[in-house]
């Protein structure tokens, strides 16, 4: 039985990967670094989870053999982007059926909870314009990047979300939109509908309970996930 839904925020609530680029290159500028990252590479580079651990990546990309960098550097930098991208973010839409499906499951009583690991000003900035200012009331569990230890695909922030819902992990549906989302959220042992951004499309999604291109409603989730424990599908 479906008793929660679980939702990651980045390329899942809304189609943002595009505007945290933008906002990297934009606190390059403001820094002073000569680096550029292109759709190409950022696509490379959303394989590491994290904005300051993706920043420290890359600087040991272009610097191989050098001195790690100092983590006073990683904090101005992420801090720069982060300004960027909340100025970004609050223009930003939700992807198509997110907010019925918000608004029908808050209708439900069926418990919503956030598990991502970006920042608290991330997803205030994203939906405070599509939900309102007291957007928090509607979710039970919120995990983020500020509660966290270790980043996706590590399932931290799943076992606090179930931990703080008090919910089965097999009566819960995670919703995701990348690779290392579905490996931390089925690390959890939470079945998972993965629905892709622009960014993920290529990414493998074997272990997804089901792939769709947008949210439905809350009765086609509730039969998808009845179905595939029927069927054995999940274990």
């Amino acid at each position: 039985m479906l008793k929660a839904l679980i939702f990651d925020v980045d390329g899942t609530l809304a189609d943002t990967e595009e505007a945290h680029r933008m906002a990297f290159n934009a606190a390059f500028h403001d820094a002073g670094l000569d680096w550029y990252w292109s759709a190409a590479l950022y696509a490379e580079l959303l394989a590491v989870a994290g904005g300051k651990e993706r920043l420290r990546h890359y600087w040991r990309q272009t610097d191989p053999h050098g001195p790690p960098p100092p983590d006073a550097v990683i904090d101005h930098v992420h801090a720069l982007k982060t300004r960027h991208y909340t100025a970004l973010a609050s223009a930003l839409p939700l992807r198509p059926g997110v907010l019925h499906l918000i608004h029908e499951a808050s209708d439900a009583h069926l418990p919503l909870a956030l598990a991502t690991t970006t920042t608290p000003a991330n997803i205030d900035a994203l939906l405070r314009g599509p939900l309102g200012s007291d957007w928090r009331h509607l979710f039970a569990a919120i995990g983020d990047g500020s509660t966290a230890a270790n980043k996706k695909p590590a399932p931290d922030v799943y076992l606090q979300v179930l931990a703080a819902l008090n919910v089965p992990a097999d009566d819960c549906l995670a919703i995701e939109d990348s690779h290392n989302g579905l490996q931390a959220a089925r690390a959890a042992g939470i079945p998972t509908l993965v629905t892709p951004g622009t960014y993920t499309r290529t990414q493998c999604f074997d272990d997804a309970l089901l792939q769709l291109e947008q949210l439905g409603d809350l009765a086609a989730l509730r039969r998808w996930h009845a179905a595939a424990f029927a069927e054995g599908s999940m274990t």
